[in-house]
């Protein structure tokens, strides 16, 4: 049934492509279509919130790794990828089996910065790394475009996709992730966040240090509590509004538009489909109900299953959740060109810590589930693997 879905989505994806000239697509960092005015104005406000720039004074730190959601997410508007990367550590003790995020040592994310009220108070510069750790693992960012359409996709759709037994025999076993109170994950590289509401709350405190009324408590320091006087402003650091209004221009953010298809990257696209990818890399998901009518119902190309896979144990860090070191969800494709586009300012980076320096590298190094994929690529023509890099080029 899956693979037919497939098929099926990936028919129904040449026609969105077909249509995307029917009607002006936004540009990246522009609100989806069809939104209210009073969406429209939560989407402005909600923009402003996301460039705000923290100081020590508006409650920045004390351990953090950027001032401002927008220094992150910028590239090639607010809400794009970034050039940053990020530390995270855990530890897999599989005997049990248990994955501790080592939270009580600073994890799961090592900031990589602190206030110089946190350098006077403690000589560091950055947090330390946990000693237990049994894997440190390096992320970059991504884009966040259309995150408000993933968070639409109902739960159900998503369990529909899993055969962790791989009963139709693909070599595909993709299967959820789970939080730690057992709902249905899917942000984040391993697919640990439930919703796009704690994805946000949990990035101000993990990335800036802010707490808000969903997370108001501040991080540790490497496992030790914020030494008294280091951070001057009371916790919740914003309030609720802040928060909403931050959720709001995610939620409100359009999708990247995939390009026109020329007649080779109509070709990349078959390929893509014949040799595999698809399978995990799902052209279209569908959203669900949704008191937003931008939302409700919604067609998405974003290439991806939100569910784990067995990557290999060369693309191996830490586990998370339910997820092994070596299990990734499916990283959505959708917006990919950007990560080529913006190299002008340095190298591109591809997979989820940035080994890969480009498209072609990063299907190389595919092991797991995606090898059988990978090796089908290599064993393509030279015309036909650049008709598939062409089409991935225009995602």
């Amino acid at each position: 049934m899956r693979r037919i879905g497939t098929i099926y989505a990936g028919l129904t994806l040449t026609v969105l492509m077909i249509c995307a000239g029917c009607a002006k697509q936004p540009k990246p960092g522009e609100p989806l279509a069809g939104l209210t005015a009073g969406e429209r104005a939560l989407f402005e406000r909600g923009r402003a919130q996301f460039a705000t720039v923290f100081t020590p004074e508006t409650g920045l730190g004390p351990v953090f790794n950027s001032d401002a959601c927008a220094e992150c997410h910028e590239d090639p508007a607010v809400g794009g990828r970034g050039d940053e990367v990020e530390v995270h550590v855990a530890a897999f003790l599989p005997e049990i089996p248990f994955c501790d995020p080592l939270v009580h040592k600073g994890g799961i994310v090592i900031q990589q910065k602190v206030t110089p009220a946190l350098n006077a108070a403690l000589r560091i510069d950055k947090e330390p790394q946990p000693p237990e750790a049994t894997a440190i693992a390096h992320r970059t960012t991504p884009d966040i475009l259309g995150f408000g359409l993933l968070d639409a996709i109902p739960d159900t759709a998503i369990l529909a996709l899993a055969d962790p037994d791989d009963r139709n025999h693909d070599g595909i076993y993709g299967r959820p992730n789970r939080f730690f109170d057992g709902r249905l994950g899917r942000f984040g590289r391993k697919a640990l966040v439930p919703t796009l509401n704690e994805f946000n709350a949990g990035a101000y405190v993990f990335e800036q240090g802010i707490t808000s009324p969903a997370v108001p408590t501040e991080e540790s320091v490497g496992g030790q509590p914020v030494p008294e006087g280091v951070d001057p402003v009371a916790e919740p650091e914003i309030n609720q509004e802040a928060l909403d209004l931050t959720n709001a221009f995610l939620r409100f953010l359009a999708p990247p538009a995939s390009q026109k298809l020329s007649a080779e990257g109509k070709r990349g696209q078959k390929a893509f489909s014949e040799i595999g990818c698809a399978g995990c890399h799902l052209p279209v998901l569908t959203t669900g109900d949704s008191p937003v009518k931008a939302l409700r119902y919604k067609k998405v190309a974003a290439y991806t299953d939100l569910l784990l896979h067995d990557m290999g144990q060369e693309l191996a860090d830490i586990c998370l959740g339910q997820a092994s070191p070596s299990e990734f969800r499916t990283e959505p494709l959708m917006g990919l060109r950007f990560s080529k586009e913006s190299a002008g300012e340095g190298e591109p980076s591809f997979l989820h810590d940035g080994r890969a320096r480009t498209i072609e590298d990063a299907i190389r190094m595919h092991g797991g589930e995606g090898a059988a994929s990978r090796d089908k690529f290599a064993a393509l023509s030279e015309t036909d693997r650049t008709s598939l890099l062409k089409f991935l080029e225009s995602l």
